[in-house]
């Protein structure tokens, strides 16, 4: 916000996630596929508006747009406007769809239906680095933090509101994002307390901004910070409290956030695979039928469509995949590293079942997913989350400790 008294803050832009408004259409799990359902999503939209050109004017845009696509009523207005869309290759970016879960969207300023200030962190026009808190606050669920490189989806881990560590002006030029004034005031308070124990200079090149970036992160997700300004959470902004050993805490950020953004590099947790025979039933008429015809290869040869479940047993410590493959030995305490409602482990599963898609058009012409294609990645996944956990957990036992 302007003037210097919004200026009293440790973050100077925040940002609710992008809200799609028609995540079937600009969300994918298949870059592939995205580019075909925006494809004929932008030429069915230019038609419109050639369409509307040549129409009665009188009617009423509601009565008038075909439903072939997911409409706003910023998008018809846009129709009416006449502002065409052209399909741009660099508009494709990665996004944290849900926790631990990214999927490939179109960011786009009339497709996507509400950028807020995102615009401002990662620039359409030109992909920029950055690194966000993303906290979930003021909403049903619990009070939860978690740290992004990439777009973050509004319902990411709730409502999610994100503090950048940079934003970007319409040059692409890049801007600090945490304040001159935050800055004094970790550098005041902990020169003068002589927490760090060392002079000035020193002071100043250990507490910077991206090491107060850090420990914020640290902060936010430490038990006893969120039990004792649990309400004051659910209504407001956090506030951040002045810690004992400013040094710990901002490196039990950095290990916490680089845990959680560089996740899908993290080492593979073993769990154990049991994987049961499946088999399709076959009538005994079928069987004496196929048994007197000999040849190299069956004439009847079913395919078997082996279910998903991706259901979860926390005290049994499993995970069934599908109706072929369990996954056994997750230790209870990965159940426990949760981000609002659900457990981190419990978001992927969740994020990979199959369903129906709810849009007609989608549903008839890039109902494409089927989780059999993804499962070995899925798997794959659920192993790091579960060294993800145990390591958050690690550190919050930590900051319980202190």
């Amino acid at each position: 916000k302007g003037g210097p008294e919004f200026d009293k803050a440790v973050f100077k832009l925040f940002s609710l996630g992008v809200v799609t408004a028609r995540d079937e259409w600009v969300y994918d799990d298949n870059i592939s596929n995205l580019k075909s359902k925006i494809t004929f999503f932008i030429e069915f939209y230019n038609q419109e508006i050639e369409r509307w050109k040549h129409s009665d004017k009188t009617q009423k845009s509601n009565d008038f747009v075909n439903r072939t696509i997911k409409f706003t009523s910023e998008l018809e207005a846009h129709i009416l406007k006449g502002n065409n869309l052209n399909f741009n290759i660099e508009r494709i970016r990665k996004c944290l769809y849900r926790p631990f879960v990214k999927r490939e969207t179109y960011f786009d300023r009339i497709i996507t239906h509400r950028l807020y200030q995102q615009d401002n962190i990662f620039p359409i026009e030109k992909a920029q680095n950055n690194l966000l808190i993303c906290i979930n606050h003021t909403s049903a669920k619990d009070f939860n933090i978690l740290a992004t490189n990439i777009l973050p989806d509004y319902h990411l881990n709730g409502d999610a509101n994100c503090l950048p560590l940079y934003r970007y002006d319409e040059s692409g030029n890049r801007i600090e994002n945490i304040t001159d004034w935050g800055l004094e005031q970790f550098r005041g308070y902990y020169q003068t307390c002589e927490v760090l124990r060392c002079e000035d200079s020193q002071t100043s090149q250990v507490l910077g901004k991206e090491a107060i970036f850090h420990y914020v992160y640290a902060v936010l997700h430490n038990p006893a910070y969120r039990k004792k300004y649990e309400q004051n959470l659910k209504r407001e902004f956090p506030r951040i409290p002045f810690y004992d050993d400013f040094e710990k805490w901002a490196a039990w950020g950095k290990d916490l956030m680089e845990l959680h953004i560089d996740y899908e590099n993290v080492a593979l947790f073993t769990l154990n695979r049991v994987e049961r025979v499946t088999s399709q039933a076959v009538s005994s008429d079928q069987r004496q039928l196929f048994a007197r015809v000999e040849e190299v290869e069956p004439l009847y040869r079913p395919e078997v469509k082996i279910k998903p479940k991706l259901r979860a047993d926390k005290l049994a410590g499993t995970i069934e995949i599908d109706e072929q493959t369990t996954l056994t030995g997750i230790p209870a305490e990965a159940w426990e590293y949760k981000l609002g409602n659900r457990s981190a482990l419990e978001w992927v599963l969740d994020q990979y079942k199959e369903s129906k898609p709810t849009d007609p058009t989608i549903l008839e012409k890039f109902n494409t997913y089927r989780f059999a294609d993804y499962k070995e990645e899925v798997i794959e996944l659920l192993q790091k989350v579960c060294t993800v956990s145990l390591e958050t957990m690690k550190i919050i036992r930590a900051m319980e400790a202190e």
